[in-house]
C-alpha cells in the first residue's frame, strides 16, 4: 500500500494530476517538487487563485488538498527519499541541437531525474513516467538506475497522460481510460498494481487498461497523432471549401454524423497549437525514421505541414483583404492562448500569425483574458525573428478588449473564449476605421449578426 507519493515536476501535467490524485487519497502524502522557485512559491499562495496553472476547478481543488496531504516544494532530495513511488513529469521539449534536431523529443531533463534518483534512493522505488515519451525510454530510464550499485531495486512504468487543457480536472475525475505500462515479471506486475489501486479510489477498474511499457508509451503518441490528424482533415477541407463555395461547418456536421467517423476534433480552425499535438508528432516521424520507416514518417509529418499552412494562409489572408499591405495598420488579436479556458499559449497559432503580420509591418494590439503581458512578449521573442525592442514597438497587450479593437483596420479572433460572442459589436464596430474586417480564426462568433452590423466579416472555411 502506497503511503507517499512524490512527483518531480510542478507544470501543466505534475501539478493537477498530483492534485486530483491527493484530493482522492487522502491517506496518501502527495509531495509535489520542482527546481523554479517562484514556480513553487505559486502553488503555496495564500491565495489559491494565484496558483500558475489556471484549469476551471483546479484552485478548489488545490485548495481543499493543500496543507492536508498536498504539498509543494524545492525539496527534491527529501521527496525523493521519503516516496516510495516516484512521478517523472518534467518537460521533454523538441531538441533544437544536434542529431534530430527539431523531430526528436529532448531527454535531459528525464535523465537528469534518473540520475538524481538513483544517487538519492535508499530504498526500493516505483518510478513513473508521466511525461510523454519516446517508445523504449523507459529501458533508458531502467539502465542508469539499475546501475548505481547500492542495492536499491526500482520498478518503471509508464504512466502516460490523456488530458486536454482546459478540461483537465475533468478529465481527470472522469477519464476515458488510464492506462499504466509495466514489466511482464511477478514484481513489475506488482508495481503495476500498486498504481491500479491508487487510481482505482475513483476510476472504475474497467477503465484501467494495463500493458506492457512499449505499448502504453506508443499508445499516447498515437492518441495525440491521431487527434492532430483529424484537425489537419477538416482543416485541409476547409481550404477547398472556400474555393468551391461549401461550408466546412456544414461538411464537418455531414461526416461527424457518420459513427465511424463521430463529432469531436473536426472544428476547422486557425491550426492547432498546445505543447502536445506538434511536439508528439514530430517525434513520431523522428521514432518512424529512425527505424528507415520513411513512407510511416513522411505520412505523419505531413499533419504538421498542413497545420503550419493552415496558420500562413490565415496571415496571408488578412494582408490580401486589406488590399494587399497591412503596413502601419492596427489589427486587434482577439485571444492568444492555444485554445479556451488555459494560460497556456504554446505553439499557439496568434504567435505564428502575429509574427507574419509584423514582418509586414502592421501594429497588433492583443487582449487575452487570462496570457499575461510578459508572456505574450516572451512567445514572440523566443522566435527570434527581431529584437525585443522591434516586438515591443510593432504589439502592444491591453487589458480592455474595446480599447484592443478602437481604430483597428481588423479584428483577428485567434482563440475560442466565450466572452468574446458576448461583446457590444455595435460599439467595436462604431470605434473602428471602415471598412471593418473581422477574420475569425475559430468561428466562433456569429456571420449574420455582424454583417448586419456593418462589418465585412471572413471565417475559415465558408
Amino acid at each position: 500500500m502506497i503511503k507517499n507519493i512524490c512527483c518531480i515536476g510542478a507544470g501543466y501535467v505534475g501539478g493537477p494530476t498530483m492534485a486530483i490524485i491527493a484530493q482522492k487519497c487522502p491517506g496518501i502524502k502527495v509531495t509535489v517538487v520542482d527546481l523554479n522557485e517562484k514556480r513553487i512559491a505559486d502553488w503555496n499562495d495564500p491565495n489559491v487563485e494565484n496558483i500558475p496553472i489556471y484549469e476551471p476547478g483546479l484552485s478548489d481543488v488545490v485548495a481543499e488538498a493543500r496543507g492536508r496531504n498536498l504539498f509543494f516544494s524545492t525539496e527534491v532530495d527529501k521527496a525523493i527519499e521519503e516516496a516510495e513511488m516516484i512521478f517523472i513529469s518534467v518537460n521533454t521539449p523538441t531538441k533544437t541541437y544536434g542529431v534530430g534536431k527539431g523531430m526528436a523529443a529532448d531527454l535531459k531533463y528525464i535523465e537528469l531525474c534518473a540520475r538524481q534518483i538513483a544517487r538519492v534512493a535508499k530504498t526500493n522505488k516505483i518510478v513513473v513516467e508521466k511525461s510523454t515519451l519516446p517508445v523504449r525510454t523507459a529501458s533508458a530510464i531502467k539502465s542508469i538506475l539499475d546501475h548505481t550499485g547500492n542495492g536499491v531495486q526500482f520498478q518503471i512504468l509508464s504512466n502516460p497522460e490523456f488530458l486536454a487543457e482546459g478540461t483537465a480536472v475533468e478529465d481527470l475525475l472522469a477519464p476515458d481510460r488510464v492506462l499504466i505500462g509495466g514489466d511482464s515479471s511477478e514484481e513489475g506486475q506488482k508495481a503495476i498494481q500498486a498504481l491500479v489501486d491508487i487510481y482505482a479510489n475513483w476510476v472504475p477498474k474497467e477503465q484501467i487498461l494495463t500493458t506492457n511499457v512499449w505499448s502504453s508509451e506508443l499508445s499516447k503518441l498515437t492518441a495525440n497523432a491521431f487527434l492532430a490528424q483529424r484537425v489537419s482533415s477538416i482543416n485541409a477541407m476547409s481550404e477547398l471549401c472556400e474555393r468551391t463555395g461549401a461550408d466546412v461547418n456544414e461538411v464537418a456536421r455531414a461526416i461527424g454524423m457518420d459513427s465511424r467517423i463521430g463529432p469531436k476534433f473536426l472544428k476547422s480552425s486557425v491550426g492547432f497549437g498546445g505543447s502536445c499535438f506538434q511536439k508528439d508528432i514530430l517525434n513520431l516521424v523522428y521514432i518512424a525514421k529512425s527505424y528507415g520507416l520513411n513512407e510511416v514518417a513522411d505520412y505523419w509529418e505531413q499533419v504538421i505541414i498542413m497545420n503550419d499552412h493552415q496558420k500562413r494562409r490565415f496571415a496571408k489572408n488578412i494582408i490580401k483583404t486589406l488590399y494587399n499591405t497591412v503596413s502601419g495598420k492596427k489589427i486587434a488579436f482577439l485571444g492568444w492562448a492555444f485554445k479556451k479556458d488555459t494560460n497556456d499559449t504554446r505553439e499557439s497559432a496568434a504567435i505564428y500569425v502575429a509574427d507574419d503580420l509584423l514582418s509586414e509591418q502592421a501594429h497588433i494590439a492583443v487582449y487575452d483574458p487570462k496570457v499575461s503581458e510578459n508572456q505574450i512578449y516572451f512567445d514572440l521573442n523566443y522566435l527570434e525573428s527581431r529584437s525585443e525592442l522591434e516586438n515591443k514597438k510593432g504589439l502592444e497587450v491591453l487589458t480592455d478588449p474595446y480599447e484592443v479593437c478602437k481604430d483597428a483596420h481588423a479584428i483577428a479572433v485567434l482563440t475560442e473564449w466565450d466572452e468574446f460572442k458576448t461583446y457590444d459589436w455595435q460599439k467595436i464596430y462604431n470605434q473602428m476605421q471602415k471598412p471593418a474586417f473581422v477574420f475569425d480564426g475559430r468561428n466562433l462568433l456569429n456571420k449574420k449578426e455582424l454583417e448586419q452590423i456593418g462589418f465585412v466579416y471572413q471565417a475559415i472555411g465558408s
